[in-house]
């Protein structure tokens, strides 16, 4: 199998990156430009830069809803049996 990196991303080992996290951390802030944490060679940890989502709940899910037919009828009402 065959690992793609993203070019811009730097790879560094897990002893290297506990010996230089805080410099690693401040890097990828500044840059933001990510930093893969590698163990035994194979990629562990992505550090990336925090991208909140600041828009609303409402705006999140606006163009979410695929029907929107009867919303006001009940749902499953021939499913229920009534009881006597």
């Amino acid at each position: 199998m065959t690992m793609v990196y993203d070019m811009e991303s730097r790879q560094v080992s897990k002893s290297k990156f506990k010996a230089r996290a805080l410099e690693l951390f401040r890097e990828v802030e500044a840059s933001g430009k990510p930093v893969i944490v590698t163990d035994k060679g194979k990629p562990a940890i992505e550090i990336r830069r925090y991208r909140g989502d600041e828009r609303s709940p409402l705006e999140k899910l606006k163009g979410t809803v695929i029907a929107f037919e009867d919303p006001t009828e009940p749902v499953g009402a021939e499913d229920w049996e009534a009881l006597d």
